[in-house]
This record gives structure tokens, sequence and C-alpha cells, in this order.
């Protein structure tokens, strides 16, 4: 079958700091090229909508499957899909990922027939007889398969991540991703879920609160064939086990691989597993997010962030000993007033972290969500971005938006203004030898893209698309009801049985 793999395109904040290249995507259109599928892949973040129809014309897809990790691209879905089902009426169309997961049946309704079905969970394990069954009663089978007709089974996970590769060879412009002064970036897996459960994520209840591990050695070798000088390891938390990290480091070591590295990880991971990531600044980790989320004890345990305060700012130090840059990120409530933001904006410019702002944004599949669903003030699906208050806010909205954008370019000046640039002329010319304008431009986009009286407008746009209305009754009483993969039973592995021989191998057992 002839498939086509669309990735939609850039939202506000992608538009200035970084550009990834589609790994889940290339993921499910590797384990569908391995199946036998002849496939195409394109990137909207970085090609244009009439690049998709070129391509409808000439590749004249059997099957097109979208994208959907992130709620703000639904209405570019809907709108693609129905346009892709005007040219070419007997094709499979449906969407996958992370947040269309937890909305499956209003992507069905918005796109009134457009749309065959909704991939729940990952793609990579259903993709294969997804595109057996195509567009006959075969779908209610599918696991994971969601639609107009029913649900099928649940979704299951891929057996190991050493069996699904991602098809990289498939995009058109390699040299187009980046993250910061990484440019050209890769991206790249060594793990995949979360353990943990805070409540502003749906990473947990997308993967049952599990956490798996993929081979060191299959890492390493993925790692040698990536062209890209930059690699962002994807990871939700990078190194929560710190054997796994020391056997990549061998692993990479063994083969002479010199990489520069970025990755997000936890505080606690950071103070637990130190040595691992000394180790791995010795390879090239020269970029760390940190989520902090907050900066005071009532807000942390909020989020039930299971970090302390003092532990978040030990974390801090322990980067700063190690030499690894570490940007952070504060969540801005909406009941936050100007002396609110002033004192953020004070305690971001004593310190020499990169700190990055976002706003409380309840997403399906968070227990923020089924707390706070009925209190929405839109239900834009374009609004949620975390760039937009999508709560009603203790400020008016203007002014709320007002010192969102003032702070954030408080923040941007400190590391992307004229003084910081002069730290960084290296680093460009050096980019720009090598004929890489990414970072370069990200430098003088910032006020183009962050402007307080814009983001105010956005939320007079009419609206096609809204989320739906969560059922009576409010929060589920039960938190499995939000779980996409259901977690393991009580006393269970949380790892795959690659990741348990490999912990098994490591420590001797």
């Amino acid at each position: 079958m002839k498939l086509l793999c669309v990735h939609p395109g850039p939202l506000m904040y992608t538009r200035v700091f970084l550009r990834l290249e589609p790994l889940g995507l290339e993921l499910v259109a590797g384990a569908a090229r391995d199946a036998g599928h002849d496939v195409r892949l394109i990137d909207l973040q970085v090609e244009q909508e009439r690049d998709f129809f070129r391509m409808l014309r000439r590749f004249r897809p059997e099957a097109i499957g979208f994208s959907g990790n992130y709620l703000a691209n639904v209405p570019q879905i809907v709108d693609l899909a129905r346009a892709a089902r005007a040219m070419l009426p007997d094709a499979l169309i449906f969407v996958g990922g992370h947040s269309v997961s937890f909305i499956a049946r209003d992507v069905l309704a918005h796109a009134e027939g457009a749309i065959d079905c909704v991939l729940k969970g990952e793609g990579e394990a259903g993709i294969t007889a997804l595109l057996a069954a195509g567009r006959g009663a075969g779908l209610a089978q599918v696991p994971g398969a969601v639609t107009a007709e029913g649900e099928g089974p649940p979704p299951r996970f891929v057996d190991s991540l050493n069996t699904v590769r991602p098809a990289r060879d498939l995009l058109r412009h390699r040299r187009k991703y980046f993250i910061g002064t990484l440019d050209p970036c890769a991206s790249i897996e060594f793990a995949r879920g979360c353990p943990w459960d805070c409540t502003f994520c749906s990473a947990w209840t997308f993967y049952g609160r599990t956490y798996r591990i993929a081979d060191p050695e299959r890492i390493a070798e993925e790692l040698a064939g990536l062209r890209e000088p930059g690699v962002f390891i994807v990871d939700d938390v990078a190194f929560v086990h710190a054997h796994h990290g020391m056997a990549i480091a061998d692993a990479v070591e063994r083969r002479g691989i010199r990489k520069q590295y970025y990755l997000e990880t936890r505080a606690d991971v950071l103070l637990r597993n130190r040595d691992v990531f000394r180790r791995w600044r010795d390879l090239g980790l020269e970029y760390m997010f940190l989520g902090l989320e907050a900066i005071d004890a009532d807000r942390l345990a909020l989020f039930r962030k299971r970090v302390s305060l003092d532990d978040s700012f030990a974390a801090l130090e322990v980067a700063r000993s190690l030499g690894i840059m570490v940007a952070v990120n504060i969540i801005a409530d909406p009941s936050w007033d100007r002396a609110r933001f002033e004192a953020v904006r004070a305690w971001c410019l004593e310190i020499p972290e990169i700190v990055n702002i976002s706003v409380t944004t309840p997403y399906p599949g968070t227990e923020i969500w089924a707390e706070q669903e009925a209190l929405l003030t839109t239900r834009d699906y374009r609004l949620f971005d975390i760039q937009h208050a999508v709560l009603p806010t203790r400020m008016p909205l203007a002014e709320f938006y007002a010192e969102l954008v003032k702070t954030q370019q408080v923040l941007s000046r400190k590391h992307l203004g004229w003084a910081a640039l002069r730290d960084t002329l290296g680093i460009a010319a050096d980019r720009l030898a090598h004929g890489q304008t990414n970072f370069i431009r990200m430098l003088w986009k910032f006020n183009s893209v962050f402007n307080p009286a814009q983001q105010l407008a956005d939320h007079a746009r009419p609206v096609r698309y809204e989320l739906s209305r969560l059922a009576a009754g409010g929060a589920p009483a039960d938190r499995r009801a939000l779980y996409i993969h259901q977690p393991p039973r009580r006393g269970a592995q949380a790892l795959d049985a690659e990741g348990r021989r490999l912990v098994a191998a490591t420590r001797g057992g």
C-alpha cells in the first residue's frame, strides 16, 4: 500500500526556539515500510501546504496518516483531511499521536467522515494491522483503533524499542531541524515513558506510568549513523536508570562517537545520578532542560512534582559544577498579578540559567484537565499551546499577556540580546560557514512572534473546531480512566522484556 505520513505545521513556540524532526512519525513510517509498504513523509514544519497537495496529486497515496501529537494542530489536521478526502475519496485517512489519543471522538466528529480512524497509543504497534484492515470492517479489530462505529481492542505497546527504527531518509530537509545552538540537530530515543505522575502532564497517563529502555548497543549504532553534529535526546526523563546511561556511554565510547547533546530530565534524577551526567558531559552533553515548574513549595506540591524546592535548587548547582548549560521552565499561573510577575523576573535574572515561561494549560489526559475543564474560557484548539491563557486570569487578559510577554522579553534579551550575541559570535560564524541559518534567524524572531496584542487578538478569531465538554460529574474517581495504555498490574514489571534483560545483565544478575 502507498502510505503518506504527514506532520502538521509549527506551533508558536517552535517558530523561535526550536524545530525538531518528527521522530514519532518517522518511527511509524519505518514500521510501515518494514512491513512492505511504499511510504512517503512530509513535514509541514518546514514545507508548505501546497507541497502536501502536490504530493497527493503525484504520489496518489492509498492511505494518509496525520501526526496529532499537539492539540493546537487539530484544526489544520482536520482541514487537510477534509481536503484530502475530496481529492482521494477511496483513501484510508487516519490520525494518530499523543494528543489525539485522548480526544479521538472529538476528532472524528469534527471531520464528519473525512477521517476513517483515530489510532490511539503507540503508532508503531498498530500501523501494520491498520493498513492491512484498510477501510473495511476489519478496522474495528485493530488494537487502539477508534472509528465512528466504535472502538477496537485496547492499544498495545511495541514488543521492544529495539525493533523500531525511524525512517530518517524520508525527510527531505534534515538541515532545517535545530534546538538552540545545536544547528542542525537530529533526535533520538533512549527510553520511553515516565513513572512519575505530575498533575499538568499526560506522559504518564499515555504510557501507563511505564518506563522502557532500548539496548545500549542499538542506541550507539543509531547514533553512529547520524550525520548531524547535534542530537536531542527526546526521552521525557533522561537517565532514570544510572546503569542504562552508563551502558550507553560505554557503547558510545567504544565507537568513538562525538556529538553535542541536549536532553531533558528531572532535578531528583540529576541529583541521584550525577555521575552519569558527568560521564555524558565528557561525551558532549552541553545542554539540559530541567522542568522546575515552580519556585515556591506550594506550587510544587500542587503540581505533584515530588521534588522539594531545595532539591530543585541543588540540581541547578550540580549542573553548574558539571559545566552543563541548563534551561528551566516556570509555569505562569492565571492567578498571577503584576507583583508576582515582577518577582519571577527578578529571580530569573539572578541565576545564570536560561528560563522559559509557559502558561498553565489543562490538556486532555492530565489531572488538571479533569479538575479544571469546566473553568475553561475557550475551547479553541489553537490556543492550547502553553503560550495562551485558556483559564480565567486574575488580571484583565490584555494585562496578563502584557506581563507575560514582558517577562519573556526580559529573559530573551538575557540570552539572545546583543550582549549574549557577543558570547555566541563564534557559534554563529561556525553555523553560517556550514550554511546553517536556523540559529541566526532565531536571534531576531522573538518580537515578531511573541506579541501581547496579537495573543489577545487570537482569542477573537472565528472558531470552527472546539474541544467538547466532559460528561457531567467532573473529575473521574479512578485515575485509570485517564490512561491510554493501562498501567501494569500491581507488582508487575513496568520494563519491557529487553529492559528486564538489560537490567539483569548490567547488575550482574
